[in-house]
Order: structure tokens, then sequence, then C-alpha cells
């Protein structure tokens, strides 16, 4: 039992440090509390019904109010909403993603020096066929307003679409970044949560390098240090990933496995001092 009230503080503690920056955004963009509860009740029910029905039955509102603290009534009232989980941006981020890598790592749409090089919209080398091959079944015209919108393209002068950003990182789109925060911050909770649960025997990558006593004036060079590395090691990942992945292998006639959504994060952060932050 003591053992319990333990885990249960360590989980209240983490979920303090958790919540703290996001709170600070939340407040910062006037998102009240009553709308930030009313999504935590949602997402208890639906995980609750999803993940934690009993081998061999179906799931059942009693289970969900007994595992969520709810009452069978709010149970029933939250699952008629719209699901929590609905998110059409998803896929179109993971496309225009795999298409700007692809700009990047292709020979056949470098410029002689290596460097991508702006595409004409048709032909072999052109726009076009970057999404056909890597786009998945996204149009071309939905790929390159994506794009144009999050800020990694431009439309040149003579037609051409030219490369502004390596990356899919929208600087522009307020809600692309909210997607963004979404998506990468719960895949991170779920890396963590997994090496919590099954790290002895199936342990997930997952390091980070800090030092807490860096100069100010030195902060510029390592992130355009850790950028660059970061960017490489990336693009060789995926190299690999588009290699094995079944939209980019030969057709075999064979049926095909499971498959999986896999892939590796990376992300800098800085903390000014203590001592810092009283004088600013």
């Amino acid at each position: 039992m003591l053992e319990d009230s333990v885990l249960i503080s360590a989980i209240g503690l983490a979920l303090a440090k958790l919540l703290r920056p996001l709170v600070r955004m939340l407040l910062k963009h006037s998102f009240p509390y009553a709308a930030f509860e009313s999504i935590a009740k949602r997402v208890y029910v639906e995980t609750a019904m999803e993940d934690f029905a009993l081998p061999g039955k179906k799931p059942s509102i009693s289970r969900a109010a007994i595992l969520t603290g709810l009452t069978r009534k709010d149970v029933n009232l939250l699952l008629a909403e719209p699901s929590s989980r609905a998110d059409v941006s998803t896929t179109h981020y993971n496309r225009a993603a795999r298409v700007l890598t692809a700009w990047v790592r292709e020979p056949r749409f470098a410029a002689p020096d290596g460097a991508p090089q702006p595409l004409p919209m048709d032909g072999a080398n052109g726009f076009a066929e970057l999404v056909r091959c890597h786009g998945g079944d996204v149009p071309v015209r939905a790929v390159l307003d994506e794009l144009q919108r999050v800020g990694a393209v431009q439309m040149l002068v003579d037609g051409r679409v030219g490369l502004r950003q390596r990356a899919f990182v929208p600087h522009e789109s307020m809600v692309q970044k909210l997607g963004i925060l979404g998506t990468d911050v719960g895949e991170l909770i779920e890396t963590i949560t997994h090496n919590i649960e099954h790290g002895a025997t199936d342990a997930r990558y997952q390091r980070k390098v800090m030092h807490v006593g860096i100069p100010i004036d030195a902060l510029p060079a390592f992130r355009e240090m850790s950028a660059r590395q970061s960017q490489k090691l990336l693009e060789g990942l995926d190299a690999w990933l588009t290699e094995h992945d079944i939209e980019h292998l030969p057709e075999s006639g064979l049926p095909v496995g499971d498959t999986a959504r896999v892939g590796v994060g990376i992300h800098y952060f800085e903390q000014m001092s203590d001592a810092q932050e009283s004088t600013t």
C-alpha cells in the first residue's frame, strides 16, 4: 500500500512538471481551464474504452466509469462527442515532411554542387514527380499548398518551386505548430511510458545531453552545430526507413505482413539559470 502511495505521488510530481510548460502556453493563448478539463475528461473516457477493456470482453461504460471515477451518465455524454483523435492534418504533415526530406537527400533533385535546387512543376525530376514518389496518395497541389502555408517553399518568378527550409518546421502557421505539439510530445510521452514499463527487456532509445554552466555567448554556436549535425543524422535515418517502407519496395505479389509507424525525434532545449532568470 505504501508503494502505491509513493508511486501515485511520483506520478503527480511528474505530471505537474509536464503540465507547467503546457499550461503556460494555454494561458498565453487564453485557453480556459474549463475547456482543458472537458478535453481531459473525454481523453480519460476514450482511453479507458479503447485501451483498458478486459480480455475477451467488449469495452463497457460501467468499467470506464470505474476506471475514470466519472459517472455512467458522464461517460455516455462524453462518448457522444466527436473523438479527440480526429486529426486530418497528421497525414499531410507526415507526407509533406517526407517530400522535403527526399528533396534534400536525393541526388536527382540536387544541383551539381549537391544542394537541393529549385524544381519545375513537371518532368522526370520535377516537383510533381517528387510528390508522386514520396507524398503517397496526397495530391501534388495539396502538398504544394501545405509547404507554402508553413513557409517551407516558394513559387519563383520562372514558375519553379524553390526550397526555403530543409525540414518541415512551420514558422507562420500557428495551427500547424500546435499540431506538432500534440503529435511530437505525445510520441515522447509514449516512449518514456514504454521504457518505464518495459525498459528492462525492450527499451526504446531515449537519451539527452545537458550541461548547466554554458555561457550565453556560446549558445548561438551550439544551436547551429546541433541543428546541422541533428539534421544530418535524421536524413540518414530517413534514407534507411525509405528503403524499407512498403510504399517504396518493388511489387512482389506476396501478402504484406503487419507494419508499424516508427521514427526518431530530436529536440533542442535551453533554460536560463536561476540567477540569470532573477535578474531579467
